[in-house]
Order: structure tokens, then C-alpha cells, then sequence
């Protein structure tokens, strides 16, 4: 499965690898909540780590000297929502869990709504730093650095 999603964004622009980031993200966050509800501490975290993950990578390649307001403000939506994934991992809330994916789907409903248009599509947007595809390592793998646990 990961090959095949993997062969799919190879064509994709910068804001459809973006929409991805935050499909994954909601995917994490479901995940969270279906350990909740069997009583996995485990799973739990496990999927909370790779949600958190990808808010990290996204804060990183932020361009807040390209992308002003609108790097200033995706900056504060990542803070409060990794704060709020956090308080919901902690209290094992399958309805803070709910919260933090409904505000995610927002921005990425945004965010589908800028990948429909195809000249801010085919080039990166001004607000995040793309690395190149075999540059960029997947949100959670062990070439990211990230070691620690929700």
C-alpha cells in the first residue's frame, strides 16, 4: 500500500503533497481513536506520534519570510493543534480526537481548494519549502530524528 501511495504523489504538486500530509494526519487521528476505543495505550500513542510527526514536518517547511500572514497563521493552527492532540492522547478523549480532526479537515479542505487551481498547483507554494521527493523522508521514519512518544 505504501508503494502504491508512494507511486501516486510522484506527479503531484506541492500542495497536493500538502492535502496529502493532512489526509495522513486525519488517517493518524482516527487511528487514535479506534485505540481508545479498544483500550490500546499503545496503538494509541503509536498513532498520535505519527500525527504530531507530520504537524512537525509541516511547521518546519513553513516560509515565514516568503509566506507572511499566512505562514504566521498555519504556524499558530500547528501549535494549537498539536497542543490539542496532545491533551486528547492524554486524556484518552475519543471527542478531543473528533475536535482535532474536524479542524484539520478544514485546512485541508482548504488546501483542495488551492490544489484545484492549476497554476498555484504545478509550482510550490510560497509558504512551504518542499524538499525534493528523495530528499523528504515519511513523517515518523528514523531519518527524521524523532524519538520521542506522545
Amino acid at each position: 500500500m505504501a508503494g502504491y501511495r508512494e507511486h501516486t504523489l510522484d506527479g503531484a504538486g506541492a500542495v497536493d503533497l500538502v492535502v496529502a500530509l493532512y489526509d495522513g494526519m486525519i488517517r493518524f487521528l482516527y487511528a487514535a481513536i479506534t485505540a481508545v476505543e479498544h483500550g490500546d495505550a499503545d496503538a494509541r500513542r503509536a498513532a498520535v506520534k505519527r500525527a504530531l510527526d507530520i504537524i512537525i514536518h509541516l511547521q518546519a517547511r513553513l516560509r515565514m519570510d516568503v509566506g507572511g500572514r499566512t505562514a504566521q497563521s498555519l504556524s499558530e493552527f500547528y501549535a494549537a493543534i498539536f497542543a490539542q492532540i496532545l491533551q486528547a492522547s492524554q486524556s484518552a478523549s475519543t471527542m478531543k480526537f473528533q475536535h482535532a480532526i474536524d479542524c484539520v479537515r478544514n485546512v485541508r479542505d482548504a488546501w483542495r481548494e488551492v490544489a484545484r487551481d492549476p497554476e498555484i498547483n504545478s509550482a510550490a507554494p510560497g509558504v512551504f519549502a518542499m524538499p525534493p521527493r528523495s530528499a523528504a523522508a515519511e513523517p515518523g521514519d528514523a531519518a527524521t530524528g524523532s524519538s520521542w512518544t506522545a
